[in-house]
């Protein structure tokens, strides 16, 4: 639990160096303050712990810490929804049980029967899987961000596509807030699950490769998929503007359905609906093999 450990002193860190001492009625006393943020005693008496205990947590010396604790230090850093359950997660990591991290991510037939229905009323639709793994999208999706069908398995992923495909930069109209975006999800599912060690291994390779990736990634921000915008250059249809909304299919917590949508009578809706005629003659998915540890049922 080492890497737990330091990853809960590093997310505690960058949560206080980004809270501002005015904003929970402190003196900034900027004078006297050598790095941003609020000091750790200052933290500490706003969570009503002491200055030593908070010490041990943020120096990786404390193995967990208590729901109340935890609960009080997420009020005083002034963490959202995401960022408390990242800090729980962190606090009291939870044994992963055996096999867990290597059974297949498999979509339910229902599930893919639903992505050819998105298909016909011009919703692109995709399901992402631990670490962002591309597990199964329809033919508009494709048509719009990439055919992720053709990759080799071990590289349908949302976050190498993202940071290692030039065709994202001019794909994504702000290439930059989605990256961000993309790591803060990325970090949500180390906390879920720390060990994993394709997560690593994706991690490393996106830091090796990436400087950008590996500045974000040091911030330690986190999010969930929810709901919002995303703006597209295509080379196709040009400019469009899709809203986003992420659902679990089936109740499986590790898997999301993102599905796109378009204002009706819109310029992005008519640039869809463009997108989805040049590709209707497109032949249906084939079902293909993935690797035997991540595996799909169906569509790849």
């Amino acid at each position: 639990m080492a890497g737990t450990r330091s990853a809960l002193a590093d997310f505690l860190k960058t949560r206080r160096a980004r809270l501002d001492p005015a904003d929970v009625g402190l003196n900034p006393d900027v004078s006297r303050r050598r790095v941003p943020g609020l000091r750790r005693e200052e933290l500490a008496q706003l969570a009503g712990v002491s200055v030593d205990y908070y010490t041990r947590l943020e120096q990786g010396r404390s193995r967990s810490a208590s729901v109340d604790v935890l609960d009080a230090l997420a009020t005083a850093l002034q963490l959202d929804d995401a960022e408390r359950e990242h800090l729980h997660q962190l606090g009291r990591p939870q044994p992963v049980a055996r096999g867990i991290r290597s059974r297949p991510q498999r979509v339910h037939p229902a599930t893919l029967a639903l992505l050819d229905r998105l298909d016909l009323v011009g919703s692109p639709a995709f399901i992402l899987g631990r670490r962002l793994d591309v597990l199964a999208h329809n033919r508009l999706a494709g048509a719009l961000v990439t055919e992720f069908r053709r990759l080799p398995a071990p590289q349908r992923n949302q976050a190498r596509f993202v940071f290692l495909d030039s065709h994202a930069r001019e794909l994504y109209a702000d290439w930059r807030q989605v990256a961000v975006d993309t790591v803060a999800m990325l970090r949500h599912d180390a906390g879920r699950y720390p060990d994993d060690p394709k997560l690593s291994a994706l991690i490393g390779e996106l830091s090796i490769h990436s400087e950008e990736f590996r500045t974000w990634w040091s911030r330690h921000d986190v999010q969930r998929r929810t709901t919002g915008t995303k703006g597209y250059h295509h080379p196709l249809v040009g400019e469009l503007t899709v809203q986003y909304q992420a659902l679990n299919p089936s109740g499986d917590e590790d898997q999301v359905l993102i599905v796109y949508t378009t204002e009706p009578g819109t310029a992005s809706d008519n640039a869809l609906r463009l997108l989805a005629q040049l590709h209707a003659q497109d032949a249906a998915p084939t079902v293909a093999e993935l690797d035997t540890t991540d595996s799909t049922e169906g569509r790849p």
